[in-house]
């Protein structure tokens, strides 16, 4: 079949991949120059199968009101005119119903644990390097209440086959020396030796490269207008193209991976999607003192921000701000960030020179992604997968390809119109 995949993120991209394997004729339309230049630019590079926990929990409405009207609380809502945003905040309340919350572990978990397998199948099978790390993730835990609900949460994974090892100060330290100089901070932690670390940008423009190279036309610099419909299906995208020309492309099968811009897509053809987005923000810093850095990654659970070295580099990221399509810089959140860098590796990291950047997480109330078949049999979805597109990316990217060419995904997920 002839497939048009719309967006080339890290979900986009591992999507065109599995469907060019599947033998389809691919064709990837985004807007920016070249993949990976939105929300898979500069995530936290976190490849966390053990963070199944999805925001929405039966915790989550009190946290949050605790945290109204701090500019630099992990997680903001900033209300607004937006009937949209109102509707996904009483979904989010409603997916924090315990029986709720359970459910979505589940699915969160299935498509992670399922995806982390298929990115090391495609490590192996491309050699694609990207600043990755297979040296696991430590949580750490400066408050004894937040250490001993990970305690309990520990406990309750492991019966759903996720090893999360409880650990003390001193073995977090041996695990990470660089956390030495702040072993008074540290209550406790957990440790999950088989999650990933590493760059989605490096990884989704190497696989983009490699799918050219296989048949993939990758096609940048062209904005979608809007999804043309007849006689019940999906009969064409109308595209301003790379020469700034209307144009009109057909195929088989459509395949939106648009993140957060998926609902002002599908609205007009009558599709409503419950994505939000939700803005993160991250830091980079050169590594001053390669010895004196973080070797891994790790996730300082009280200020939900989590560091990742990439190679000379190290990633800082963190935080939620409901408010809208807006991508400008927060400076208070921009400065957080570097002051938890500077108070936990001081001098081994440049803090002077900080490369900030925001983008935009397309959430989900449930946290759970959409991924399947729509209203329309030849137009799909792969989209809302929140703060875990990196995690869950090629696992989607799969199943989409599966779902496209009519076979039954290998995981065991709620797909859309299964």
């Amino acid at each position: 079949m002839k497939v048009l995949v719309l967006g080339a993120g890290v979900v986009g991209t591992a999507s065109a991949w599995f469907l060019r394997e599947r033998g389809h004729e691919v064709t990837v339309l985004e807007r920016q120059a070249s993949a990976a230049m939105e929300t898979s630019f500069a995530n936290g590079g976190q490849v966390a199968v053990s963070h199944v926990e999805p925001w929405a929990n039966p915790q989550a409405p009190l946290q949050i009101l605790k945290w109204l009207g701090k500019p630099d609380a992990p997680l903001l809502f900033r209300p607004r005119v937006d009937f949209a945003q109102w509707r996904w905040g009483a979904q989010f309340l409603f997916e924090c119903l315990p029986s709720r919350t359970r459910r979505n572990m589940l699915q969160i978990l299935a498509m992670s644990k399922y995806s982390v397998a298929v990115l090391r199948e495609l490590r192996a099978a491309t050699a694609l390097r990207y600043d990755d790390l297979q040296s696991g993730i430590l949580q750490l835990y400066t408050d004894h209440e937040g250490f001993e609900a990970a305690v309990e949460t520990a406990e309750l994974v492991r019966g759903y086959g996720i090893a999360r090892e409880v650990k003390t100060p001193d073995e977090c330290v041996a695990l990470e020396p660089a956390l030495g100089r702040r072993r008074e901070w540290i209550v406790g932690g957990t440790y999950a030796a088989t999650d990933e670390s590493g760059d989605a940008r490096k990884f989704t423009q190497g696989l983009a490269a490699l799918a050219v190279e296989r048949g993939v036309a990758m096609r940048y610099g062209v904005n979608i207008e809007s999804i043309a419909v007849a006689e019940g299906k999906v009969c064409g995208v109308r595209i301003v193209n790379e020469a700034n020309r209307k144009e009109v492309l057909a195929a088989d099968a459509y395949v939106v991976c648009l993140a957060s811009y998926t609902p002002p897509v599908l609205a007009p053809i009558g599709i409503s999607v419950p994505v939000y987005p939700a803005k993160g923000y991250s830091a980079t810093f050169r590594v001053l003192d390669a010895q004196a850095a973080l070797k891994g990654s790790i996730t300082d659970d009280a200020k939900k921000i989590v560091f990742t070295r990439m190679g000379e580099r190290l990633r800082v990221a963190g935080t939620a701000e409901l408010s809208g399509y807006g991508l400008e810089l927060n400076q208070v959140r921009c400065e957080a960030l570097t002051r938890c860098a500077r108070g936990w590796f001081g001098d081994a990291i440049d803090v002077s020179r900080p490369e900030y950047w925001a983008g935009l997480r397309p959430a989900t109330p449930s946290n759970v992604p959409l991924i399947g078949v729509t209203r329309y049999p030849n137009l799909y979805l792969n989209t809302g997968h929140g703060t875990l597109g990196w995690t869950m990316a090629a696992g989607s990217g799969k199943a989409i390809a599966d779902i496209v060419s009519g076979q039954k995904p290998e995981v065991n997920f709620a797909f859309l119109g299964a």
